[in-house]
């Protein structure tokens, strides 16, 4: 009869556990679409500041700008954590054409980021057309010596996971300049990451390893539409030449910082809980999309918890990184600092795939773990919540990884994503209030059932004195 008694009280306390998690979950999605802050702040964010490249004014005035915001929220503790970053500036607008049979294909072209400028008068040569670096180096330096190299490889349209099609090109991008330059190559052309036939050249990070300095070669992405024409082009004219400049210069690191706030635990302070997105942005639109969004829904999950009389029971802690787009230095510096304090991190959650629609999260953490999340899956679906699979997080809360600890990242739909990464075009009017209200409450329902449930497996650490 005991036995009984006890399992009848523990199945009331579950039910009454899930009830009020349906309804807090239920008021928060309230709170952030009826008196969201996400979408003013964004405004601030790309409208009054705008782009956001590591080391240049924008990036200063974001960090004051969040700083000042995360304060007025009445957080216990708001602060600035340096880091040395990268400082690389595309000076004036590009240009390039390519000249095929007496006719001349204006570009539209940006430099990618970290590269060097070419020559004044532009560099100009015969263009060879490759679909991977693989198909360069096989190639050789006999073929590749003294040409623009065309990577042209697009992504992949069948893979409805648009990160997957990116990340299946994009090597190409990053490295396809370094691979180049080591074959002799005077200049990389490269076919924007997207699947989108337009007039828009994406940029992003690329880098030159340890190439010597006189082996560096210029690169540049030109649009989707550019690299049809100019691939078109080739197949009448193999000879036809290509001329592009490009003013953008490399400079000394300098000072910047991650902007943290926190909730200090009320029970279990010493357990910390982040969530986050970076805060620096490529200085072609005004960061929006990527990662704008991700910042300040971040920055609401905070004001929701306050705002619904949520108090922790762990410390929950936003992060705003500076430099994932060119370093990545900011989640490595916080990463380094919570080590050299011993902190104990149990969970992190990154939004860094645009505003779009919610759609739920990936985890990076054990079966076990996945377990518990899986349970969850009841309380998100009348949001339409449904996408729970282990995979990837995000990268600037990737160096954090710790065993047992679980990482998760915002999984929003993708499809539109890549229109806009990295170009003139991600703007805040490309960004839907609602869609950007609703990931908000999304993260902030995931961070709530974090706090209260914690790990399922976790020994809870002692009161910090």
């Amino acid at each position: 009869m005991k036995l009984r008694s006890f399992f009848s009280a523990f199945l009331l306390v579950m039910a009454v556990n899930a009830q009020n998690d349906e309804e807090i979950i239920k008021n928060i999605y309230a709170s952030s679409l009826t008196k969201g802050m996400s979408y003013q702040w964004l405004d601030h964010l790309s409208n009054e500041i705008g782009g956001r490249l590591s080391g240049s004014k924008g990036a200063r005035d974001a960090v004051e700008y969040t700083k000042t915001e995360l304060e007025s929220i009445g957080l216990d503790k708001v602060w600035l954590q340096p880091v040395m970053v990268p400082y690389w500036i595309r000076g004036e607008k590009e240009a390039g054409y390519f000249l095929s049979q007496g006719i001349r294909h204006e570009l539209n072209i940006c430099a990618l980021g970290g590269s060097v400028a070419t020559p004044d008068q532009g560099t100009e040569g015969e263009v060879i057309e490759v679909q991977g670096i693989q198909e360069m180096k096989d190639l050789g330096a006999d073929r590749i010596k003294g040409k623009i190299v065309f990577f042209n490889r697009p992504m992949e349209p069948t893979l409805i996971h648009t990160f997957q099609a990116y990340g299946g090109c994009v090597d190409q991008r990053y490295s396809g300049a370094m691979e180049a330059g080591k074959l002799g190559a005077k200049g990389v052309i490269v076919r924007s990451m997207t699947h989108r036939l337009d007039k828009y050249p994406h940029t992003g990070a690329m880098t030159y390893g340890d190439l010597p300095v006189d082996k560096r070669v210029p690169s540049a992405a030109i649009s989707t539409m550019d690299a049809e024409a100019l691939s078109e082009a080739l197949k009448k004219d193999p000879g036809l030449r290509l001329n592009f400049r490009q003013r953008c210069e490399k400079f000394e690191d300098v000072e910047s910082f991650n902007v943290i706030g926190e909730i200090t635990g009320s029970e279990f302070p010493n357990e910390i809980i982040i969530v986050g997105g970076h805060l620096d942005s490529w200085d072609l639109g005004d960061g929006s999309h990527d990662d704008g969004a991700g910042v300040v829904q971040s920055m609401e999950v905070l004001r929701l918890l306050k705002q619904n009389g949520i108090k922790p029971k762990r410390t929950i802690r936003v992060v705003l990184f500076m430099n994932e787009e060119n370093g990545l230095r900011g989640g490595k510096k916080y990463a380094e600092v919570a080590r050299s304090k011993n902190e104990y991190h149990i969970m992190a959650l990154e939004s860094d795939s645009g505003g779009f629609t919610p759609r739920g999260f990936s985890f990076d953490c054990s079966d076990e773990e996945f377990e518990q999340i899986r349970k969850w899956e009841p309380l998100f679906k009348p949001y339409l919540i449904h996408y729970f699979e282990k995979g990837g997080s995000g990268a600037d809360i990737g160096p954090l990884k710790t065993e047992g600890m679980v990482l998760a990242g915002l999984r929003p739909d993708s499809q539109r994503y890549f229109d806009h990464h990295h170009t003139s075009i991600d703007t805040f009017d490309a960004v839907n209030k609602r869609e950007l209200e609703l990931g908000a409450a999304t993260m902030t329902s995931l961070i709530y059932l974090y706090d209260k449930y914690g790990l399922k497996n976790q020994l809870q650490l002692p009161i910090k004195n």
